[in-house]
């Protein structure tokens, strides 16, 4: 209320502008203030460039950990815009602080927004997007995938993450649009997510050394790119517990389990640490990519096309050999 008065000082009578000053603790003229302060109008603008630029390269919808719904993407703007981060930052934004700059908006907008993504094997009943939409994550029966999706959302919210995301139930796969563009863009997304959670369903709990190498996890196509893109990266055994009792914050950065996913992938460690998409050595991640399998044939070439930085056209019924001579044409004529 303060700044729309100062923002409509020129309308109103001397008492009422007085009265302004004095809410802030000083008698400088209204005239002044405003030089001194600016606008609500400038402050959201600012603030929303920060949040659309942050959401760029997120996930169109996320899991929200604190409350455990589904939010898409003016929900999750929604439920920033009401937080106490928000305020402080408009507050201090329409104030002018001398050392408040535009990077300290997108810090703080990009920590809000910090998302973790699951890699994992699908088994069984796993959890789609109408089965959760509109329902709490934490209060829905604990059958087969539901307990998964519900441990991997406390997790991520215990390990400070207020988002979350999972391909199981993060996408709707009836609009062929929105398939089209989260298969094309996950590459992106884990690329540049916070964290991304691994889940080997079938590592007992204080495995030895060589079980990731042996799991299911290490055979399938869309782990493949999940693991390369994801630069912060831990793997929990079956009872949620890290792998090799490894409580470090990256598991990219541990010698062990990089020296044995060399071993079990034949990939390099310092590409499997470093991995960045491009067309040069073609040959050589086709290879990388050789062993792996995916349930939907048409799904071993689609999970390259991040691997390749390139965006091509999803057609489910096109066949494996058509969808892998689609991929392959758009690597030669490059």
């Amino acid at each position: 209320m303060m700044f729309v008065k100062l923002e409509n000082a020129h309308d109103v009578e001397m008492q009422s502008k007085l009265s302004v000053a004095q809410l802030f603790g000083c008698s400088t003229a209204p005239s002044d203030l405003r030089k001194q302060y600016a606008s609500p109008s400038e402050s959201d603008g600012a603030i929303r460039r920060a949040i659309n630029q942050q959401l760029d390269t997120a996930p169109l919808r996320l899991l929200n950990t604190v409350t455990g719904l589904l939010c898409d993407r003016e929900a999750q703007i929604s439920a920033f815009k009401t937080s106490t981060e928000h305020n402080k930052l408009w507050l201090s934004w329409s104030m002018k602080r001398a050392d408040l700059r535009m990077e300290h908006i997108t810090e703080v907008v990009a920590t809000y927004f910090r998302c973790v993504m699951l890699s994992h094997r699908w088994e069984g009943k796993e959890p789609l997007l109408q089965d959760i939409q509109g329902k709490i994550v934490y209060k829905l029966n604990s059958l087969g995938g539901i307990v998964k999706l519900r441990k991997f959302c406390e997790i991520a919210r215990d390990a400070g993450y207020r988002w979350a995301w999972s391909d199981t139930c993060c996408i709707d796969k009836s609009s062929n649009v929105e398939l089209q563009q989260s298969l094309n863009s996950m590459f992106i997304w884990y690329q540049h997510s916070a964290l991304t959670i691994v889940y080997l369903s079938d590592v007992p709990p204080s495995s030895k050394s060589g079980a990731l190498g042996k799991s299911e996890w290490n055979k399938r196509g869309w782990t493949f790119q999940e693991f390369l893109a994801s630069k912060v990266l831990i793997f929990y055994q079956k009872n949620w517990t890290p792998y090799l009792n490894d409580h470090s914050p990256n598991h990219k950065m541990s010698t062990a389990i990089m020296e044995e996913l060399e071993s079990a992938t034949g990939i390099d460690r310092q590409a499997l640490v470093n991995f960045s998409p491009r067309m040069s050595g073609a040959r050589e991640r086709l290879q990388w990519a050789s062993n792996r399998v995916t349930t939907v044939q048409e799904d071993i070439a689609y999970s390259l096309f991040g691997v390749f930085d390139v965006r091509l056209l999803v057609d489910y019924g096109e066949k494996k050999a058509n969808a892998l001579g689609r991929l392959l044409q758009e690597i030669v004529a490059r």
